[in-house]
């Protein structure tokens, strides 16, 4: 049986998932064919259309994230933190929670 929780439209994650495989086996046995027969000039070019479709993907795809949690405003500049290594994320003073109070009876 298989342990992974069912998803919806499971059928189609597979068949996805073979077409992605057979793109990429594809792809390889004509690489494969162009080096066997020799044809450097197909692929150097092929390689640069690549690389340059890769290129447009990563300078239109969104690399700071969707949601942010704060501003760099708001946090100030952090580059001192940074430099000796400190790890936790700075938060103003003014948005610091107070720390909650105790019922008297539970005080120690």
């Amino acid at each position: 049986m298989d342990r992974r929780p069912m998803t919806k439209g499971g059928a189609r994650k597979s068949s996805r998932r073979l077409r992605t495989f057979l793109w990429i086996a594809g792809l390889a046995a004509l690489v494969i064919a162009l080096l066997y027969f020799e044809q450097t000039a197909i692929l150097y070019l092929l390689a640069t259309l690549g690389l340059t479709a890769l290129l447009i993907v990563v300078a239109l795809a969104d690399l700071s994230g969707a949601r942010r949690v704060a501003s760099e405003t708001e946090l100030g500049d952090d580059a001192a933190a940074i430099a000796d290594g400190i790890t936790g994320v700075a938060v103003p003073a003014a948005t610091r929670a107070a720390p909650a109070r105790r019922p008297a009876g539970k005080r120690r």
